[in-house]
């Protein structure tokens, strides 16, 4: 007589790269003795793939943790496991802090989970598994999708060696290490075997890739590689560093007509005093000729950037200047953080510490100014024409279907709402743009 699989929920927390990681453990949790289920009331075993890059990814984790334990009280839960970059930093703070939390996993040693749940088996004591964080993820490592079938994220390299001053990642995942571009092509091979149209590409710098590799292979190579793909009908570039774009990436981009016309350049600051205590390699006038080169030899091009405000010593001249900046370069698409003193960084011990008032004060400022712009922008796109990936109905009714812009990267840019013509999950059609608000789009289907 067959015995019944155990049953395990994942919730992953934080950016793309972790997504991956969670995609891997249930990947090999699957092809194991145990059945995935989204519902954590029904699971057996929780396991919270964590974040702590900045203060709010730390309490967003903590607070489904906490959350999560509860079901071990109320529900059929046995085992309550946390992964990723929470424990690999945190390691004997957690395990005084969280009694409830059976088992810890770093970033290095997820691929061993189900040998690690095995190794619980006969144990009431809290285990701990936070090792070296220079694992390099390759095809090999079985990978359950949990994104929708249509769109992938292909992780091209682990860690970073950029060290800037307020970042924590070297420590949480090693130093830079690309994959090598054999493997992420057959991986990119079978993602749009099992349906995938949309691949974008990830790593904390993609820029870097391939000059740790004996064969010093290119993100240009790689790119035009993955063109080959039938099949394949986008490819995104998230996170490439200002000082890494080099004219040859902008000449793919604007000729590989399967390389969406977007990029997303983590900016940080535009303030050069700011930029050299943030240990950043790109200076004021290189960074705005950059924007301009790029809007020159990509016509259409959709810019997106990250910014922090209220880094140490960041003055109210410094602001003003990173406000005006965002004015006159108007992206397409911002994010804003407020500074987070992270323990163990060169910036935590600065001296000139910014008020979380004034920080808060300053994010306002940059998110008004941006929303003005990017409502601007958005209704320059009426009366043209965009691709869009249709990805459902509506959240608010199933009259409207719901889609994404190749201008639009998947969760954090908005969308696109259909009001005319049908279509299927996953189909690419031609849109006609006929409305739109801050951060959204509105249009039709045509021919």
């Amino acid at each position: 007589m067959s015995t019944a699989k155990e049953k395990v929920s994942l919730v992953s927390l934080g950016c793309p790269k972790n997504l991956v990681d969670a995609e891997v453990m249930l990947g090999y949790l699957s092809n194991e003795k145990y059945e995935i289920t989204t519902d954590e009331r029904d699971a057996d075993i929780i396991i919270v793939n964590t974040c702590s890059f900045i203060k709010e990814a730390k309490q967003e984790s903590i607070d489904t943790i906490l959350d999560l334990a509860d079901r071990k009280h109320d529900a059929r839960c046995r085992l309550l496991i946390v992964t990723g970059c929470l424990p690999q930093r945190y390691q004997e703070e957690l395990a005084q802090d969280l009694p409830e939390v059976d088992i810890f996993v770093g970033t290095g040693d997820y691929p061993r989970i189900a040998e690690i749940i095995a190794e619980k088996e006969g144990t009431d004591e809290q285990l701990r598994y936070v090792g070296d964080p220079n694992l390099i993820y390759d095809e090999n490592l079985p990978r359950l999708k949990s994104s929708p079938a249509y769109t992938a994220y292909l992780k091209i390299a682990e860690g970073c060696s950029n060290c800037c001053s307020y970042c924590v990642i070297p420590s949480l995942r090693g130093s830079f290490r690309s994959r090598p571009k054999a493997r992420l092509l057959e991986e990119a091979r079978t993602l749009v075997a099992g349906g995938v149209k949309e691949i974008n590409l990830i790593a904390q710098d993609i820029t870097g890739y391939g000059q740790d590799l004996p064969e010093r292979p290119t993100l240009e190579e790689l790119i035009r590689e993955l063109a080959k793909i039938e099949g394949l009908a986008w490819i995104r570039l998230l996170y490439a560093y200002p000082d890494g774009i080099r004219e040859s990436l902008i000449e793919v981009i604007r000729t590989e007509s399967k390389v969406c016309k977007y990029l997303d350049i983590p900016l940080q600051h535009i303030s050069d005093p700011i930029l050299k205590k943030m240990n950043r390699r790109s200076s004021e006038a290189e960074i705005r000729a950059l924007i301009n080169r790029l809007r020159e030899e990509i016509p259409g091009v959709a810019l997106r950037t990250s910014l922090i405000v209220g880094f140490p010593g960041e003055t109210d001249d410094d602001f003003k200047k990173l406000l005006r900046f965002v004015e006159e370069a108007q992206f397409d698409r911002l994010g804003v953080f407020c500074y987070s003193r992270e323990e163990g960084t060169p910036a935590a011990e600065m001296p000139e510490q910014v008020s979380e008032r004034v920080k808060r004060e300053r994010y306002k400022k940059l998110m008004r100014a941006q929303a003005r712009l990017s409502f601007r922008r958005n209704r320059q796109l009426i009366d043209t024409v965009e691709q869009v990936i249709v990805e459902g109905y509506s959240e608010e009714t199933e009259l409207l279907l719901r889609g994404r812009s190749a201008r639009q990267a998947p969760d954090i840019d908005g969308q696109v709402y259909i009001t005319a013509g049908n279509a299927n999950v996953g189909d690419i059609v031609n849109l006609r743009i006929t409305d739109s608000s801050d951060y959204d789009l509105i249009g039709e289907i045509v021919a």
